[in-house]
């Protein structure tokens, strides 16, 4: 074996998404395993997924020690770190990608890697694997891409690497490398239908000051529409999803090529319910009539914030209207729309609260996310905040979704916030005669007095 290639997400460690139940393949080692194999390369996988330490470990220390390669995000570092020590210890060579060694890479190499991929790790990994082949780590500093231990112990970083010029010629990911059905059978077993995930495109270009391009750039580039549609038909045929996730960034970027893709699938005779995320000034009327026409159940939209001060200040290029009409949209034609928001951006204030829940009152997505603002690493965002930023004296326990600002007010009050939110626009849809669950208006009239009175009593204090 050259290659041994895993990820740091264990589902069992994650009570919210066991109670959520909506897991997704590793497309991205995947896609390393299938374009590594049709290289000449043995490569195995260990999804962990579904998986545990202890059986990993049992893998790494019975051996014989090869390569192996971990995806971490920004959620998964305790749990890589853990697999790099006891791969470390049992004579493994350790190479890291994804989004978040490359932004910690003093941290990563001080704890036992040999090298981090930045940015996307076809080629460079290849030319790793050669390279072990050839003779060893000492033949690293002449691949680009890399970031390697210095002679002093601090990161090195090779010459940048170019990005993969043609998804088209890339293998498919290698899905018959792990359990696909151990995927259906949760997302039936919890929600009666079973998805799988497609990517059609890498990057994005737009500029949010709170999102990462560390992996893919700040570019969209995309498969054919053919190549998308025999993939997603070979799916179907192999697996018999009863839905598909496009993981994209944003689905309708490219308008042409949707409307290309839909003219596609409808020759083939192919429809297929999906959801897809997309922003609101990438969705007009023609695009939703496409994504109508192709089967898609639920479009995410990303509003952040009902307040246009903020949106502005994330740099986000998107007007509180567009939001709404294209929630209008596709409500217009029988597509459920969820709408992602941001709490606590760097100078949000009551006010933009207060705002932010009328907006969704005004627009009525079927579904609200939400999240507190967290300064990933590498974005403009964290460099806004870095010097409120109260850092833990342990950095490998935490993430950087836990950091905390100094100033911001307290999780306390987000929760508040969430719940005069959703309060509200149930309320709001009780009273339009929209469906909705089972609570009364009574019921969310209290809540929300609670909820409000919470909110303002919590204003004052600070998360540290």
């Amino acid at each position: 074996m050259d290659l041994l290639l895993t990820h740091g997400f264990f589902l069992t460690d994650d009570p919210k998404e066991l109670v959520v139940m909506k897991p997704y393949a590793p497309l991205g080692i995947l896609y390393l395993s299938s374009y590594l194999r049709s290289k000449g390369f043995a490569v195995e996988v260990y999804d962990a997924t579904f998986g545990s330490r202890e059986e990993l470990f049992a893998i790494l220390q019975s051996g014989p020690p090869s390569v192996l390669g971990i995806y971490i995000n920004l959620t998964t570092r305790r749990s890589a770190l853990e697999i790099v020590a006891v791969a470390r210890s049992n004579g493994w060579t350790v190479v890291l990608g994804g989004p978040e060694p490359a932004a910690y890479p003093a941290e990563y190499l001080a704890a036992g890697a040999h090298a981090i991929v930045e940015g996307e790790g076809e080629i460079t990994l290849e030319e790793v694997l050669a390279a072990f082949r050839a003779g060893g780590t000492g033949l690293l500093d002449r691949i680009n891409g890399l970031i390697l231990p210095g002679e002093d112990g601090s990161p090195f970083r090779t010459p940048s690497r170019s990005l993969f010029p043609d998804l088209d010629a890339e293998p498919l990911p290698d899905r018959e490398r792990i359990d696909m059905e151990r995927y259906l059978r949760a997302w039936r077993d919890r929600h009666g239908a079973g998805s799988l995930s497609i990517i059609t495109a890498r990057g994005c270009p737009f500029r949010c000051r709170w999102c990462s391009h560390s992996t893919f750039g700040r570019t969209c580039r995309r498969r054919s529409p053919q190549g998308v549609a025999d993939e997603v038909e070979w799916v179907m045929r192999r697996y018999q999803p009863e839905m598909l996730w496009m993981a994209d960034d944003v689905f309708t970027i490219h308008h042409v090529w949707i409307l290309d893709y839909a003219r596609e699938m409808r020759r083939r005779g192919i429809r297929i319910p999906f959801e897809c995320t997309t922003r609101a000034d990438r969705l007009d009327v023609h695009m939703a009539d496409a994504l109508a026409d192709l089967g898609c159940m639920r479009v995410w939209i990303g509003s952040e914030s009902g307040s246009q001060r903020v949106l502005d200040a994330m740099e986000r290029g998107v007007r509180l209207e567009q939001v709404r009409e294209s929630i209008r949209l596709c409500r217009e034609r029988g597509i459920e729309t969820g709408m992602f928001i941001i709490w606590g951006y760097l100078g949000e204030e009551i006010a933009d609260i207060e705002a932010t829940i009328e907006h969704a009152k005004a627009s009525l997505p079927d579904t609200l996310l939400t999240t507190v603002a967290y300064p990933i690493k590498g974005t403009p965002y964290y460099d806004d905040v870095a010097a409120l930023l109260v850092r833990s004296s342990d950095w490998s326990c935490g993430t950087d979704r836990d950091a905390i600002i100094r100033g911001r007010p307290s999780r306390e009050f987000y929760k508040f916030a969430d719940c005069l939110l959703k309060s509200e626009v149930a309320l709001h849809k009780i009273r339009d005669g929209l469906p909705f669950d089972s609570a009364t208006a009574k019921d969310l009239n209290s809540r929300i007095e609670e909820a409000r009175r919470g909110l303002y009593a919590a204003a004052s204090q600070s998360e540290m």
